[in-house]
């Protein structure tokens, strides 16, 4: 059986498609284009460029992978929780209801934050854990969330939002501190390359507020790096190291609370290469592979695998 995987989130358009019977999973994404030195988009054009990105997605997918599909899976929400919604998601929502109509197969609805975990747990072999409580992080530019998940009968996965960021998200520090340093947006990528070049320390204290953390000042100590004139390398490490601060305490206050659970980590983030090589050996934690810690459809084609083989619809 095969089943399509489709996440129009804020920055990418993607589609996926899960084979149970290899177990592996083909992936076809697209960046939403973002003029220079601009931070982001509105969501009309968001809504707007996935329109016109989705179909050349979906034919780049199946010109590699042979129709036809037995589901789909699509991200309707960034998470679970009530009242979570954005305009972008809608474009992947209409393409998944049209085509399963026209198809008469099932369409199952995630969050775009289930899609991500389930992309890391498959990327990362440890699926297996879906049938377990694990802690999950969720890292960025939308979300710096820490999740206690469970096994959910209808859902699948059902994350609960344990602690957050309570006010500036990790990937926007990011995103914010590369584009005043020249590179493009999203510069997860090349602000990740630049740090590697610094050879300065930094000795960061990060205070918790009920397990939660403030971002905040963060951009605006890396601002005023550049202001100052400081390589551009310097501020990056800065940037990247007060992030690892942060998710560090972050992750000893949840497992300070809930005990010694599996811990599993997601979002683009968490592909930074310095993050992951500290992280993976204090933690011995779970990592999405890189290709699958940003948006991606992967992780919602393997949700719809599961739902359709627990309720017998597929």
């Amino acid at each position: 059986m095969k089943y399509l995987g489709i996440d129009t989130s804020n920055y990418t358009t993607s589609a996926a498609v899960y084979d149970s019977g290899t177990g592996l999973a083909v992936q076809k994404k697209k960046l939403l284009p973002v003029k220079k030195g601009e931070r982001g988009l509105r969501q009309s054009d968001a809504l707007f460029h996935h329109t016109v990105q989705l179909p050349e997605v979906t034919d780049e997918l199946f010109g590699e992978v042979c129709a036809p599909v037995d589901a789909v899976g699509v991200s309707v929400s960034p998470t679970t929780r009530p009242g979570s919604y954005m305009p972008c998601f809608l474009a992947g929502v209409a393409a998944a209801k049209t085509l399963c109509a026209a198809s008469g197969i099932p369409l199952y609805t995630f969050s775009h934050q289930q899609g991500h975990i389930a992309a890391a747990l498959y990327s990362a072999g440890k699926t297996e854990l879906i049938n377990e409580r694990f802690i999950a992080f969720h890292v960025s530019g939308g979300a710096t969330d820490v999740l206690l998940v469970s096994p959910d009968e209808d859902r699948i996965i059902l994350p609960e939002l344990i602690a957050s960021s309570s006010d500036l998200k990790a990937g926007q520090a990011v995103d914010r501190t590369g584009v005043a340093l020249g590179l493009d947006f999203p510069a997860g990528a090349a602000l990740d390359a630049l740090a590697r070049q610094s050879k300065r320390t930094f000795n960061i204290k990060v205070k918790l507020v009920n397990g939660c953390c403030s971002l905040s000042g963060l951009e605006n100590k890396c601002m005023k790096m550049i202001s100052d004139g400081e390589a551009p390398e310097d501020v990056a490490r800065m940037c990247i190291e007060y992030i690892a601060a942060a998710l560090s305490a972050m992750t000893e206050a949840a497992t300070a609370k809930y005990g010694s659970l599996p811990l599993v980590y997601s979002g683009g983030v968490m592909s930074n290469s310095i993050i992951r090589e500290r992280f993976a050996e204090k933690y011995k934690a779970y990592f999405a592979q890189p290709d699958f810690s940003c948006d991606n459809a992967a992780g919602t084609a393997y949700l719809a695998y599961l739902k359709g083989s627990r309720d017998g619809s597929v």
